[in-house]
């Protein structure tokens, strides 16, 4: 078996736009924006960029369905670009193609953007995917709030919990996220909200209300990367190390008979497990010193908090309530406020996860800066609960 990519690629520079409703800004601006401040990070010429990759989900925002926008807003230097586009999971899928060029020796210096203008495509939530496709096919009908509402009916069921009170867990979940995001300049969502307006909150699908969903926003986030010799070569006496990148897609097991309950994801356990394999983790709870996770949904998050065995089957809700996952907790999770308040804008969430856990380790995060963590955790899911991509990635901090 392969050894991995343990400490074979260095981050050496990170950025990220500000997240919201960027009406004056288009895809080309923001890529500009988090490009910019990840090339001044890094310390290094525009030239010194080898090769790039790009996510992005929808095609309605001017981008088109080939790697040439970036290329062009960058003005990169002729070099080869790539487009990938893997669900919610695109930022990751784009910092992976640029991992794995370094790490295999096809480049020095490698980029990878994410990038998405969710609002010029004129909807309010999550546009509809493109009608006769193999999606539309086999997602009939279906809303991200809608599938992703069964897990807490689903998580009751196995648990005997009362739906109330797993509200009460999800309600905490979403408060946290409202806490952190208000410490965030660059968060979409800044507003400190009570647990008694998340639980009274309008409906969206039965049990998420408005503030158990993840805001809609515009956004771009930006990593390069190359080997800890040419860090170390460029005068880097730390640099933020990729400890471990995996991702597992379903295999349709989900939708093809009743062996999955429903209250938990197939993918996460799968990949976390391959995941800390990868990097020497042991024991992740007493490991890992910051979390973030795919916090698209509340119910979400509750969840992954078990598939990451971060908690034990059926113990996450309590886990939350006692604080296990808050600022101060044992393992702090979306201290910049997650995809509920920082924002979801699908091709740049993986890489702005990264972004927050390298700002984190490297002491840059400002208000909300945790006390000397080493080592962090990235989960971001694409898809639904029956049918997703699950990656899991780790960093951590290491000496030149």
């Amino acid at each position: 078996m392969a050894s991995g990519i343990k400490d074979k690629v260095a981050i050496i520079g990170m950025g990220c736009s500000r997240f919201g409703e960027r009406w004056d800004s288009g895809p080309d601006d923001l890529m500009v924006e988090a490009f910019n401040e990840a090339l001044q990070d890094a310390g290094i010429e525009r030239d010194r960029i080898e090769a790039a990759w790009l996510g992005v989900f929808f095609d309605e925002q001017n981008v088109g369905k080939s790697a040439l926008p970036l290329s062009m807003a960058l003005r990169l230097p002729n070099v080869p670009v790539t487009r990938v586009e893997n669900l919610c999971a695109t930022g990751t899928e784009a910092l992976r193609g640029a991992v794995y060029a370094v790490a295999a020796g096809a480049c020095d210096i490698a980029l990878a953007m994410g990038v998405e203008k969710l609002k010029d495509t004129g909807y309010s939530g999550l546009p509809e995917r493109t009608k006769g496709t193999f999606e539309d096919l086999y997602l009939p009908s279906s809303t991200a709030p809608g599938a992703f509402a069964q897990l807490a009916s689903a998580y009751c069921a196995k648990y005997r919990m009362p739906m109330a009170e797993l509200k009460k867990a999800m309600a905490h979940v979403s408060w946290k996220s409202h806490e952190n995001g208000a410490l965030n300049p660059k968060a979409h969502l800044r507003n400190r909200v009570s647990i008694e307006q998340i639980l009274n909150a309008p409906m969206i699908a039965s049990p998420l209300g408005v503030f158990d969903c993840c805001g809609v926003s515009d956004g771009a986030a930006c990593a390069i990367v190359t080997t800890p010799q040419i860090a170390r070569a460029l005068g880097r006496r730390d640099a933020v190390c990729v400890k471990a990148l995996q991702l597992v897609p379903s295999n349709g097991v989900e939708m093809g008979h009743d062996s999955w309950d429903g209250s938990h994801t197939l993918t996460t356990p799968i990949a976390a497990a391959r995941a800390y394999k990868e990097a020497g983790i042991q024991d992740p709870r007493k490991e890992l010193d910051l979390i973030e996770v795919h916090d698209c949904f509340s119910i979400t998050e509750l969840v992954l908090m078990e598939d990451l065995l971060l908690s034990d089957r059926g113990h996450a809700p309590g886990d939350i309530l006692d604080g296990r996952y808050d600022r101060g907790g044992a393992i702090p999770a979306q201290i910049d406020g997650g995809l509920k308040c920082f924002g979801h804008p699908i091709g740049a969430t993986g890489l702005r996860m990264a972004y927050e856990i390298y700002l984190q380790l490297l002491g840059r995060a400002g208000d909300r800066q945790l006390a000397s963590p080493s080592l962090g955790l990235t989960h971001n899911l694409g898809g639904i609960p029956n049918r997703n991509i699950a990656s899991v990635s780790v960093f951590g901090l290491a000496a030149l």
